[in-house]
């Protein structure tokens, strides 16, 4: 991985058609995700939990997977028990892949998910694509050529005072541990004395794409896996924004925090983060 973001190799020229590739895919791979939309699905055990999200996950694998492969051969892919533990990747090229980002809201009939297909080279993000399949908005970004909404390019917000602003944060997984969640707890507080508005909720994606769009200033997140860090940490930088960690330091998947600002608030964000 990069030292930074910054530091992320730029992308191609065949790598700019291969994101237009890979945009074909997702969309196609997203539409039976669209169609299990809209009832409640109540899940009385643990068990019953773990394999609606695997339906989901599969109905959407059974497509992506097979067109990722022949667009890209030799690439790896990143297998769900590999996700879970995040950190650096081999050598190479790997798809990181999250078929159903949000997938606990589909579940719940709610909006926010999205299907997120990330190329990683040599452990930075070369291109990737989120797809909203509810409302068929596609945000895409190219390493060194910018993050685009359905082609309109995209700038993160020119705010420069936190107290404005509107902040989020994310729970990256279900039964972290207790230290973990008190410090998230912990942030959140510091957060609402500082910032104007804090959100919390997941998928992190969709916050960290409003960060790249310029609709909110900043997001955060301890621990996390690389498919719900990595599309929106290209997102964010081609948009003209930092990531570190929550203390300033640069961010890898191995990092145990994440952050994400428009440059404005950046230096407020860390320091009240810090504390």
């Amino acid at each position: 991985m990069p030292e930074s973001m910054t530091d992320t190799p730029v992308a191609t020229v065949a790598d700019a058609a291969l994101l237009a590739q890979t945009e074909a895919a997702v969309r196609a791979a997203s539409a039976p995700l669209r169609e299990r939309f809209g009832e409640v699905t109540l899940s009385r055990t643990r068990e019953e939990l773990m394999s609606a999200l695997a339906a989901n996950d599969d109905a959407v694998l059974d497509i992506l997977r097979p067109r990722l492969h022949a667009l890209r051969p030799h690439a790896g892919w990143v297998e769900q028990e590999q996700e879970l533990h995040g950190g650096a990747l081999p050598g190479g090229e790997w798809w990181v892949v999250d078929p159903a980002e949000g997938n606990v809201n589909h579940l719940h009939a709610l909006p926010e998910w999205a299907v997120t297909a990330t190329l990683v080279r040599e452990n930075a993000p070369v291109l990737t694509v989120v797809h909203l399949p509810l409302t068929g908005h596609t945000y895409t970004a190219l390493a060194g050529g910018g993050a685009y909404l359905d082609g309109r390019r995209l700038h993160v917000s020119g705010a420069t005072d936190l107290g404005l602003s509107i902040v989020a944060t994310s729970q990256a997984r279900p039964d972290e541990q207790e230290s973990l969640v008190r410090r998230v707890g912990s942030s959140i507080t510091e957060m609402l004395l500082d910032a104007l508005v804090v959100r919390t909720a997941v998928p992190a994606t969709l916050h960290l794409a409003n960060v790249a769009a310029g609709r909110i200033e900043a997001f955060w997140q301890f621990a996390g896996a690389r498919a719900d860090l990595l599309p929106g940490a290209l997102l964010v930088a081609e948009s003209g924004g930092q990531i570190c960690t929550t203390d300033g330091r640069p961010w890898t998947p191995d990092s145990d925090s994440f952050l994400a600002t428009a440059p404005g608030v950046h230096a407020a964000a860390v320091t009240t983060l810090s504390r």
